[in-house]
Protein backbone atom coordinates (compact mmCIF):
# COMPACT_ATOMS: atom_id res chain seq x y z
CA UNK A 1 0.00 0.00 0.00
CA UNK A 2 1.44 3.33 -1.10
CA UNK A 3 1.10 6.23 1.32
CA UNK A 4 1.35 9.88 0.44
CA UNK A 5 4.05 11.99 2.04
CA UNK A 6 1.43 13.74 4.15
CA UNK A 7 0.13 10.43 5.50
CA UNK A 8 3.67 9.28 6.29
CA UNK A 9 4.45 12.49 8.17
CA UNK A 10 1.16 12.31 10.06
CA UNK A 11 1.82 8.70 11.03
CA UNK A 12 5.30 9.49 12.27
CA UNK A 13 4.09 12.47 14.29
CA UNK A 14 1.39 10.35 15.94
CA UNK A 15 3.91 7.59 16.63
CA UNK A 16 6.37 10.03 18.22
CA UNK A 17 3.58 11.55 20.32
CA UNK A 18 2.55 8.08 21.50
CA UNK A 19 6.15 7.24 22.43
CA UNK A 20 6.50 10.49 24.38
CA UNK A 21 3.24 9.94 26.26
CA UNK A 22 4.28 6.35 27.08
CA UNK A 23 7.81 7.18 28.25
CA UNK A 24 6.99 10.39 30.12
CA UNK A 25 5.85 8.66 33.37
CA UNK A 26 8.98 6.49 33.42
CA UNK A 27 11.25 9.50 32.87
CA UNK A 28 9.42 11.33 35.65
CA UNK A 29 9.87 8.39 38.03
CA UNK A 30 13.55 8.08 37.11
CA UNK A 31 14.24 11.76 37.73
CA UNK A 32 12.40 11.54 41.07
CA UNK A 33 14.31 8.39 42.07
CA UNK A 34 17.64 10.16 41.53
CA UNK A 35 16.84 13.09 43.81
CA UNK A 36 18.50 13.32 47.26
CA UNK A 37 16.73 11.37 50.00
CA UNK A 38 14.24 13.45 51.95
CA UNK A 39 13.65 15.93 49.13
CA UNK A 40 10.40 16.48 47.28
CA UNK A 41 10.73 15.74 43.53
CA UNK A 42 9.88 18.69 41.32
CA UNK A 43 8.36 17.50 38.05
CA UNK A 44 10.85 16.39 35.41
CA UNK A 45 13.78 18.36 36.79
CA UNK A 46 16.95 16.29 36.39
CA UNK A 47 19.09 16.43 39.55
CA UNK A 48 22.49 18.08 39.34
CA UNK A 49 23.96 15.24 41.41
CA UNK A 50 22.04 12.01 40.60
CA UNK A 51 21.84 9.70 43.60
CA UNK A 52 22.14 6.27 41.96
CA UNK A 53 22.62 4.77 45.39
CA UNK A 54 18.89 5.25 46.00
CA UNK A 55 18.24 2.10 43.98
CA UNK A 56 20.52 0.07 46.24
CA UNK A 57 18.78 1.55 49.29
CA UNK A 58 15.37 0.68 47.85
CA UNK A 59 16.52 -2.86 47.04
CA UNK A 60 17.65 -3.35 50.64
CA UNK A 61 14.70 -1.58 52.28
CA UNK A 62 12.13 -3.60 50.32
CA UNK A 63 14.00 -6.89 50.81
CA UNK A 64 13.80 -7.38 47.06
CA UNK A 65 16.04 -10.41 47.09
CA UNK A 66 13.31 -12.37 48.89
CA UNK A 67 10.61 -10.78 46.74
CA UNK A 68 12.43 -11.75 43.57
CA UNK A 69 12.69 -15.35 44.76
CA UNK A 70 9.01 -15.38 45.74
CA UNK A 71 7.90 -13.96 42.38
CA UNK A 72 10.00 -16.51 40.49
CA UNK A 73 8.47 -19.36 42.50
CA UNK A 74 4.95 -18.10 41.79
CA UNK A 75 5.70 -17.65 38.10
CA UNK A 76 7.25 -21.14 37.95
CA UNK A 77 4.09 -22.57 39.54
CA UNK A 78 1.61 -20.73 37.34
CA UNK A 79 3.03 -20.32 33.85
CA UNK A 80 4.23 -23.84 32.84
CA UNK A 81 1.11 -25.56 34.20
CA UNK A 82 -1.25 -23.01 32.63
CA UNK A 83 0.46 -23.13 29.24
CA UNK A 84 0.48 -26.94 29.19
CA UNK A 85 -3.20 -27.27 30.13
CA UNK A 86 -4.22 -24.50 27.73
CA UNK A 87 -2.26 -26.04 24.84
CA UNK A 88 -3.82 -29.46 25.36
CA UNK A 89 -7.31 -27.99 25.76
CA UNK A 90 -6.87 -25.75 22.72
CA UNK A 91 -5.77 -28.76 20.67
CA UNK A 92 -8.79 -30.74 21.80
CA UNK A 93 -11.25 -27.94 21.04
CA UNK A 94 -9.59 -26.75 17.85
CA UNK A 95 -8.47 -29.97 16.16
CA UNK A 96 -10.16 -33.00 17.70
CA UNK A 97 -13.67 -31.53 17.78
CA UNK A 98 -14.45 -33.37 21.01
CA UNK A 99 -18.10 -33.93 21.95
CA UNK A 100 -19.47 -31.01 23.94
CA UNK A 101 -16.61 -28.84 22.76
CA UNK A 102 -18.88 -25.97 21.76
CA UNK A 103 -20.49 -25.93 25.19
CA UNK A 104 -17.10 -25.92 26.90
CA UNK A 105 -15.91 -23.14 24.62
CA UNK A 106 -19.03 -21.13 25.42
CA UNK A 107 -18.35 -21.48 29.13
CA UNK A 108 -14.78 -20.35 28.57
CA UNK A 109 -16.01 -17.28 26.70
CA UNK A 110 -18.27 -16.57 29.66
CA UNK A 111 -15.21 -16.82 31.91
CA UNK A 112 -13.50 -14.11 29.86
CA UNK A 113 -16.14 -11.66 31.07
CA UNK A 114 -15.49 -12.44 34.74
CA UNK A 115 -13.21 -9.86 36.40
CA UNK A 116 -10.79 -10.84 39.14
CA UNK A 117 -12.49 -8.43 41.53
CA UNK A 118 -15.74 -10.41 41.33
CA UNK A 119 -14.19 -13.60 42.70
CA UNK A 120 -11.78 -12.25 45.31
CA UNK A 121 -14.16 -12.70 48.25
CA UNK A 122 -15.19 -16.30 47.36
CA UNK A 123 -11.53 -17.13 46.73
CA UNK A 124 -10.58 -15.77 50.14
CA UNK A 125 -13.01 -18.05 51.96
CA UNK A 126 -12.13 -21.02 49.75
CA UNK A 127 -8.41 -20.61 50.43
CA UNK A 128 -9.22 -20.21 54.13
CA UNK A 129 -11.16 -23.50 54.14
CA UNK A 130 -8.26 -25.23 52.38
CA UNK A 131 -5.75 -23.82 54.85
CA UNK A 132 -3.80 -22.08 52.10
CA UNK A 133 -4.14 -18.47 53.19
CA UNK A 134 -0.84 -16.64 53.54
CA UNK A 135 0.95 -19.17 51.32
CA UNK A 136 2.08 -18.88 47.71
CA UNK A 137 -0.41 -21.60 46.78
CA UNK A 138 -3.16 -19.08 47.53
CA UNK A 139 -1.86 -17.11 44.54
CA UNK A 140 -0.74 -19.95 42.28
CA UNK A 141 -3.88 -22.10 42.23
CA UNK A 142 -6.43 -19.28 41.64
CA UNK A 143 -4.27 -17.74 38.91
CA UNK A 144 -4.10 -21.02 37.01
CA UNK A 145 -7.88 -21.22 37.01
CA UNK A 146 -8.45 -17.55 36.25
CA UNK A 147 -6.03 -17.60 33.32
CA UNK A 148 -7.62 -20.65 31.69
CA UNK A 149 -10.41 -18.91 29.71
CA UNK A 150 -8.07 -16.58 27.86
CA UNK A 151 -5.26 -19.13 27.53
CA UNK A 152 -7.51 -21.83 26.04
CA UNK A 153 -9.18 -19.26 23.77
CA UNK A 154 -5.72 -18.15 22.56
CA UNK A 155 -4.49 -21.67 21.82
CA UNK A 156 -7.77 -22.80 20.27
CA UNK A 157 -7.58 -19.87 17.85
CA UNK A 158 -4.20 -21.17 16.68
CA UNK A 159 -5.18 -24.83 16.35
CA UNK A 160 -8.40 -23.94 14.54
CA UNK A 161 -6.36 -22.26 11.80
CA UNK A 162 -4.00 -25.21 11.31
CA UNK A 163 -4.96 -27.11 8.12
CA UNK A 164 -6.78 -30.35 8.87
CA UNK A 165 -4.80 -32.04 6.09
CA UNK A 166 -1.71 -32.06 8.31
CA UNK A 167 -3.50 -34.09 10.95
CA UNK A 168 -4.98 -36.40 8.36
CA UNK A 169 -1.56 -37.03 6.82
CA UNK A 170 -0.14 -37.82 10.26
CA UNK A 171 -3.01 -40.24 10.89
CA UNK A 172 -2.29 -41.98 7.59
CA UNK A 173 1.33 -42.39 8.68
CA UNK A 174 0.12 -44.17 11.80
CA UNK A 175 0.43 -41.41 14.37
CA UNK A 176 -1.65 -41.69 17.51
CA UNK A 177 -3.44 -38.68 18.96
CA UNK A 178 -0.64 -38.17 21.46
CA UNK A 179 2.03 -38.34 18.73
CA UNK A 180 -0.02 -36.00 16.56
CA UNK A 181 -0.15 -33.50 19.39
CA UNK A 182 3.52 -33.57 20.45
CA UNK A 183 5.28 -34.20 17.13
CA UNK A 184 3.09 -32.26 14.68
CA UNK A 185 0.91 -29.69 16.39
CA UNK A 186 3.12 -28.45 19.23
CA UNK A 187 6.09 -27.56 16.95
CA UNK A 188 3.71 -25.59 14.72
CA UNK A 189 2.26 -23.84 17.78
CA UNK A 190 5.59 -22.55 19.12
CA UNK A 191 4.91 -18.87 18.25
CA UNK A 192 1.50 -19.00 19.92
CA UNK A 193 2.90 -20.84 22.94
CA UNK A 194 5.80 -18.39 23.24
CA UNK A 195 3.54 -15.33 23.12
CA UNK A 196 1.11 -16.88 25.62
CA UNK A 197 4.02 -17.67 27.94
CA UNK A 198 5.20 -14.05 27.76
CA UNK A 199 1.73 -12.71 28.50
CA UNK A 200 1.19 -15.03 31.43
CA UNK A 201 4.63 -14.23 32.83
CA UNK A 202 3.89 -10.51 32.72
CA UNK A 203 0.42 -10.92 34.23
CA UNK A 204 1.66 -13.19 37.01
CA UNK A 205 4.65 -11.01 37.83
CA UNK A 206 2.45 -7.91 37.98
CA UNK A 207 -0.38 -9.57 39.91
CA UNK A 208 -1.36 -7.19 42.68
CA UNK A 209 -4.92 -7.80 43.86
CA UNK A 210 -4.77 -11.48 44.80
CA UNK A 211 -1.35 -11.03 46.38
CA UNK A 212 -2.44 -8.34 48.84
CA UNK A 213 -5.80 -9.97 49.67
CA UNK A 214 -4.78 -13.62 50.07
CA UNK A 215 -1.24 -13.27 51.45
CA UNK A 216 -0.36 -11.17 54.51
CA UNK A 217 3.36 -11.91 54.48
CA UNK A 218 4.92 -9.48 52.00
CA UNK A 219 7.87 -11.83 51.43
CA UNK A 220 5.50 -14.44 49.96
CA UNK A 221 3.81 -12.08 47.50
CA UNK A 222 4.70 -11.13 43.98
CA UNK A 223 6.95 -8.09 43.60
CA UNK A 224 4.00 -5.99 42.47
CA UNK A 225 1.94 -7.18 45.45
CA UNK A 226 4.75 -6.32 47.83
CA UNK A 227 4.68 -2.78 46.47
CA UNK A 228 1.61 -2.17 48.65
CA UNK A 229 3.55 -3.00 51.82
CA UNK A 230 6.53 -1.01 50.59
CA UNK A 231 4.30 2.00 49.91
CA UNK A 232 2.77 1.77 53.36
CA UNK A 233 6.20 1.73 54.98
CA UNK A 234 7.95 4.31 52.80
CA UNK A 235 5.00 6.29 51.46
CA UNK A 236 6.38 9.56 52.78
CA UNK A 237 9.75 9.01 51.08
CA UNK A 238 8.79 9.63 47.45
CA UNK A 239 12.37 9.25 46.24
CA UNK A 240 12.74 5.74 47.68
CA UNK A 241 9.22 4.82 46.55
CA UNK A 242 9.98 5.77 42.93
CA UNK A 243 13.27 3.87 43.03
CA UNK A 244 11.53 0.75 44.37
CA UNK A 245 8.77 0.99 41.76
CA UNK A 246 11.31 1.14 38.94
CA UNK A 247 13.14 -1.87 40.33
CA UNK A 248 9.88 -3.82 40.35
CA UNK A 249 9.12 -2.82 36.74
CA UNK A 250 12.57 -3.65 35.39
CA UNK A 251 12.26 -7.50 35.11
CA UNK A 252 9.04 -7.30 33.09
CA UNK A 253 10.54 -4.74 30.73
CA UNK A 254 13.62 -6.90 30.21
CA UNK A 255 11.54 -10.01 29.48
CA UNK A 256 9.35 -8.18 26.98
CA UNK A 257 12.32 -6.59 25.19
CA UNK A 258 14.05 -9.97 24.88
CA UNK A 259 11.01 -11.84 23.57
CA UNK A 260 9.18 -9.08 21.72
CA UNK A 261 9.95 -10.62 18.30
CA UNK A 262 8.27 -13.90 19.23
CA UNK A 263 5.28 -12.03 20.61
CA UNK A 264 4.87 -9.87 17.50
CA UNK A 265 5.41 -12.90 15.26
CA UNK A 266 2.52 -14.73 16.93
CA UNK A 267 0.24 -11.71 16.60
CA UNK A 268 1.08 -11.29 12.90
CA UNK A 269 0.63 -14.99 12.29
CA UNK A 270 -2.82 -14.89 13.87
CA UNK A 271 -3.89 -11.82 11.92
CA UNK A 272 -2.73 -13.32 8.60
CA UNK A 273 -4.48 -16.65 9.17
CA UNK A 274 -7.62 -15.00 10.49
Amino acid sequence: MNLSRREQVTGRVLLIALIVVTLLPFVSMLSAALQPRGSVPDGLAWPSDPQWGNFADAFTAANMGALLRSSLLIVAGVVPVSVLIATMAGFGLGQLRVPGGRLVFGLLLLGLTLPFEAVVTPLYYQMQDLGLLNTRWAIILPLIGLYMPFAVFWMRAHFTNVPVELSEAARVDGSSTWQLFWRVQVPLARPAIASLTILMFLWTWNQFLLAIVLVDDASKRTMAGALGAFQGQWGTDLVLLCAGSLLILTPTLIVFLIFQRQFIKALIQGSVKG
